[in-house]
């Protein structure tokens, strides 16, 4: 079996694996589209069951980076590496170099930001082999994509709320934070300053002991947040929690987070709207980060930077009024959205080598 027999394989451009036995590095890097510039994407390092599970989730996130960029109105193509290794015991300097000279074989047709399991600080080791970085410390910014992201997911949910519950504010909503990482914590802060009613659940229950604390939450296991009855869940973690198991249990109203791929098959769309749930798609509510990469450079504005963020709001509203009038899935809305930015190649786009 080839990467072309994965059915998460999407007419990808190009996919290549990394190894070197010297640092332990064992990678995928991905380049799903670059029809609107060069690809795009973070380095996820995770403990893979297998390399196909590693190969999968590189395919979707690939391409799910060149929706997220497309609907963004960004000048930027879909790519993504994984690195198959526990970042608490193998990610080490030597197997940091070893991927950044992984993402410079590719001469610029990859560029690596940071992602789960790697940091502002291991991307910076890349750099000492590569300079097909973004997300790093420039201007009056710090690198740290995180407070972007969790600002898009904040107003993602504003306008939720509007085309749902027909209100702007989310005071007194229960809202369940799935996942208490960098993007849940800061999107727990916007929820607090909201007045909002906010449970948070984590696999690491000390975790998410910390961040309720912090932002005046209540903890939920971590077994139980998406049969909890919610006004909103934000799914903030790993993807596919949105399957055939876990969809019949939903009791939220709304779904808008900042995980990738939330939805575990594209029907997956079609059961949520049947079921009466809004689904914001996940690409577009979680696009901060990537848009906030957009702006740096030595005269980066954060205003200005998180003022574009701010866009998501209105995106997502065209996004909800074009499923309303065609009756379809707001995934499939979004979808057919993006791909009309992308299918249709800029002479301009940088092709690669």
């Amino acid at each position: 079996m080839t990467v072309l027999d994965n059915p998460a394989f999407d007419d990808h451009e190009l996919v290549t694996y990394a190894r070197d036995p010297v640092s332990g590095l064992s990678a995928i890097l991905a380049v799903h589209n670059t029809s609107r510039g060069p690809a795009l994407g973070g380095c996820r390092m995770w403990p893979y069951a297998s390399t196909h599970a590693a190969e999968t989730d590189a395919l979707r996130l690939a391409r799910g980076m060149t929706y997220k960029a497309a609907i963004s109105g960004l000048p930027f193509g879909g790519g993504k590496s994984v690195i198959i290794g526990d970042p608490a015991e193998h990610k080490t300097s030597d197997l940091l170099r070893a991927m950044g000279r992984a993402v410079d074989a590719l001469c610029g047709r990859y560029t690596v930001a940071e992602d789960v399991g790697i940091g502002v600080a291991d991307v910076a080791q890349m750099a000492e082999c590569t300079t097909w970085v973004a997300g790093m410390p420039v201007g009056e910014s710090d690198g740290d994509p995180s407070p972007a992201t969790a600002y898009g997911v904040y107003q993602g949910m504003r306008a939720a709320v509007r085309h749902s519950l027909g209100r702007d504010e989310l005071s007194g909503l229960r809202i369940g934070v799935q996942g208490a990482g960098a993007v849940g914590d800061k999107l727990c802060a916007h929820l607090a300053d909201e007045d909002a009613d906010v449970l948070v659940a984590d696999v690491d229950a000390e975790r998410a002991r910390a961040v309720a604390a912090r932002h005046g939450a209540r903890t939920c296991p971590a077994e139980d947040i998406l049969a909890a009855e919610l006004d909103i869940l934000a799914p903030c973690a790993l993807g596919g929690v949105i399957d055939d198991v876990s969809l019949p249990r939903l009791r939220a109203r709304i779904i808008a987070g900042a995980a990738n791929n939330q939805l575990a098959a594209d029907h997956h769309g079609a059961a949520l709207r049947e079921r009466g749930i809004l689904y914001a798609p996940d690409y577009v509510v979680n696009a901060g980060g990537v848009i906030h990469i957009s702006h740096e450079g030595a005269s980066y504005d954060r205003a200005h930077a998180f003022a574009h963020v701010g866009r998501i709001h209105d995106t997502l509203l065209d996004i909800f009024a074009r499923a309303e009038r065609t009756g379809e899935p707001t995934s499939a809305a979004a979808d057919r959205l993006a791909e009309a930015r992308f299918t249709h190649p800029n002479p301009e786009a940088f092709r690669g080598p």
